[in-house]
C-alpha cells in the first residue's frame, strides 16, 4: 500500500515536495473520474433485476423449507444476506443521486430498498453524506464512522473508559452485536443520530410504519415461524457483512486521518479510503463497494462505472490495495498513531500504557 506524508508530517523540503506531488496526482484522479459520472438506465435496471429476482427466489425457497428443514432455511439466508447487501449499495447510490439521472428515481428506488435493508432512506442519506464530507478529518469525527480514537486520547481515558473502548472495538462485539444492533434495533429509533429529532422523527418512523404493514401482510401469508427464519438472520448476516464492508473502507494501517489545518477533502478521500480487491464473486455481492478511494474522490460515478473507472487508470488499482486476507488482519487495529501516521493495535502501546 503507498504511504502518504500529510502536511502535519512534512518536516523538510523533500517531504513538502511529496505532499505536493500527492495532491497533483490525486487532482488528476478527480478529473479522471468526471468522465463516469454519466447513469446508464440500463445497467441500473440489469443491476435490480440481477439482484431482486434470485432474492425473491432464494425467498420463496426458504418459505418453502421453513416447516421442512429449518437448518437449510437458515443457510439459505447467507446469500440472501448477500443479496441484501447488494440492495443497499443500491439504495446508498441513490441516495448519492448517482444511481439515475432522475432524482425522483433514485428515491423512490432508495425508499423502496429500505423496505430490505431497514435503513431509513432520508436519514442515512443526510448521515452519510456528513461521512463523505468529514472521512479523515480528525476534527469532525463521529458522522458515520466507526469510532476511533487517537494514542493520546486513549491514555487520557481512566480504567473504565478505556475497557468500554476496548469492547466496543473488539471485532466480536462490533460485527456480531454492535453493527447488528444499529440496524435492527438503534436505526427504528429516531434518536441517537447525527441530524435534527424531527428529521430523524420522519424517515425513522415513516420506514417503521412500512415495515409494520409491509412484514405485518407477510406474516399473514407466509406465517410468523416463516417470516421469522427469512429475516432475522438474513439481516444479521447482512448488517455483519455491511459493517465489515464500513470498517475496512477506512480501518486499514496506512490510512490517514489528519487535523483540520492539514486536512484535504481530495487527498483524504484517496488515500484514507481503501481499494478492497475482492474476489469477483464478493465483488458481485457488494456492489463494487471495495472501489472506495474512487467512491469517496466522486460519489457521483454509479456502482456500475467504478470498475470501468479504474481499468481506464490502473494507477488507481496500486493505492491502498486490500486483498480478502490482507484485509483480516486489520480487524484488531484500533487506534490512530498520530506520531507515526499510522493504526495501530493495542498491543503496540507500551506495556505500562496497555
Amino acid at each position: 500500500m503507498q504511504k502518504y506524508v500529510g502536511a502535519a508530517g512534512a518536516a523538510n523540503g523533500a517531504d513538502i515536495d511529496s505532499a505536493l506531488d500527492r495532491k497533483a496526482a490525486v487532482r488528476r484522479y478527480a478529473q479522471h473520474c468526471t468522465a463516469y459520472r454519466l447513469p446508464s438506465l440500463w445497467r441500473a435496471g440489469w443491476q435490480i433485476a440481477s439482484t431482486l429476482l434470485p432474492l425473491l427466489a432464494l425467498a420463496a425457497l426458504v418459505v418453502w423449507l421453513a416447516d421442512r428443514s429449518v437448518w437449510l432455511a437458515v443457510i439459505l439466508t447467507i446469500p440472501i444476506g448477500g443479496l441484501v447487501v447488494r440492495c443497499f449499495i443500491i439504495q446508498h447510490d441513490c441516495g448519492h443521486g448517482s444511481y439515475f439521472a432522475s432524482r425522483t428515481a433514485n428515491d423512490t428506488v432508495g425508499r423502496l430498498m429500505s423496505l430490505l435493508t431497514f435503513t431509513p432512506y432520508m436519514l442515512w442519506r443526510r448521515a452519510h453524506a456528513q461521512h463523505h464530507a468529514s472521512s479523515g478529518n480528525l476534527d469532525k469525527r463521529g458522522a458515520g464512522d466507526i469510532k476511533t480514537l487517537t494514542v493520546a486520547e486513549y491514555l487520557a481515558l481512566g480504567r473504565w473508559a478505556r475497557l468500554r473502548y476496548r469492547i466496543y472495538r473488539n471485532p466480536a462485539f462490533l460485527f456480531l452485536v454492535g453493527v447488528p444492533g444499529f440496524f435492527m434495533i438503534l436505526q427504528r429509533l429516531p434518536w441517537g443520530h447525527p441530524l435534527p429529532l424531527k428529521d430523524c422523527w420522519k424517515s425513522v418512523i415513516g420506514l417503521d410504519v412500512a415495515i409494520l404493514v409491509v412484514y405485518g401482510l407477510l406474516a399473514l401469508a407466509i406465517g410468523l415461524k416463516a417470516l421469522a427464519i427469512l429475516t432475522i438472520p438474513t439481516l444479521i448476516v447482512a448488517s455483519a457483512i455491511g459493517g465489515w464492508l464500513f470498517f475496512i473502507q477506512h480501518q486499514f494501517e496506512e490510512t490517514l486521518w489528519d487535523e483540520k489545518k492539514d486536512w484535504d477533502f481530495q487527498v483524504a478521500a484517496v488515500h484514507g479510503s481503501s481499494f478492497y480487491d475482492l474476489p469477483t464473486v464478493f465483488r458481485w455481492f457488494t456492489g463494487n463497494i471495495g472501489f472506495h478511494h474512487i467512491h469517496h474522490l466522486n460519489s457521483m460515478v454509479p456502482n456500475y462505472r467504478l470498475q470501468e473507472c479504474m481499468a481506464d487508470l490502473p494507477e488507481l488499482a496500486h493505492i491502498n490495495r486490500l486483498t480478502l486476507m490482507e484485509s483480516l488482519q486489520c480487524a484488531y487495529l484500533t487506534l490512530w498513531d498520530d506520531q507515526n501516521r499510522r493504526l495501530i493495535r493495542f498491543r503496540d502501546l507500551p506495556t505500562q500504557q496497555q
